[in-house]
Parts: C-alpha cells; structure tokens; sequence
C-alpha cells in the first residue's frame, strides 16, 4: 500500500463514508468464520419464518466493517492504532441491503509523547431506507510513524 503524504493525517470535522452492498453468501462466510451459528444468519429457510422474513448480518460483521473502513482511511495516511471503539446496535441490518458507513472526526489531541495525534470519531451504519442501524465510537492514535 502506497501511503498518499500529500494530504494531512488528520482534518477537524472532516467526514468520510461509503456504500457497500452486502450478499447473503458473504453475511453467512463471515457469520460462520466468527463462530456465529445463529441460522438467522445463513439459513433462508430459518429467517423466512422469523419476524425478519429474510437473514441477518451479525453485530460482528458491522462492527468489523466500521473498524476496517476506519484503519484503511488512516493507514492510507500515515499509521493508525486503535485504542478503544464502542457500538451500539439499532436496528437489524438483512444480509442483501446496501448500507453506507460513516465517521467523522469529533476531536484531535495531540499527543507528542505517543509520536502522534488522539482522534475521537463518531460513526454510524445507515441502512438503505437511511435509518440508523448502527452508531459507533472510536478513539484511535494516528501519526506519521508509530
């Protein structure tokens, strides 16, 4: 990965989001390989009679997603380092919806003695009707070289 130093690592308030389509197939690999056997997340047949009608993508599954979106936004940067994220969990996402993750910046301390700045972000999955379904708190280290 080629890290862009063109821009800088860290910008107040700025807000960075994407689309991304889920399948059935991949909700139902991700659901199996984090040891989530709940059939609401690979058994059509299950979720057709549950007040859902349709399968589930797990909690785990967002939560990596907005984990992995953020560390790639940074990394493409410089370097990041999680220091904590908590999630809450609004509404259920189905494992076929197009959903959009979103972060924004919320504060920057700088931290000379960790060789970079603290950074708290909000974030959020909004569902394809746009309806939160998930919202996410995060304060990661970002520098040019941890």
């Amino acid at each position: 990965m080629t890290i862009d130093t063109s821009r800088p690592l860290v910008v107040p308030d700025e807000r960075f989001a994407k689309t991304i389509q889920l399948t059935p197939e991949d909700v139902a690999v991700f659901a199996r390989l984090a040891g989530d056997d709940n059939p609401l997340h690979h058994d059509a047949e299950y979720a057709a009679r549950t007040r859902f009608k349709r399968p589930l993508a797990c909690g785990g599954q967002l939560a990596a997603q907005m984990m992995g979106f953020l560390a790639s936004h940074y990394s493409a940067r410089g370097t990041v380092v999680g220091h904590d994220i908590k999630f809450r969990l609004h509404l259920p996402v189905l494992a076929d919806e197009a959903i959009e993750l979103a972060w924004q910046v919320e504060e920057i301390t700088p931290a000379p003695h960790l060789k970079g700045d603290v950074v708290v972000l909000r974030g959020q999955i909004r569902n394809s009707a746009g309806k939160l379904a998930l919202s996410a708190k995060a304060r990661v280290l970002v520098g040019e070289s941890l």
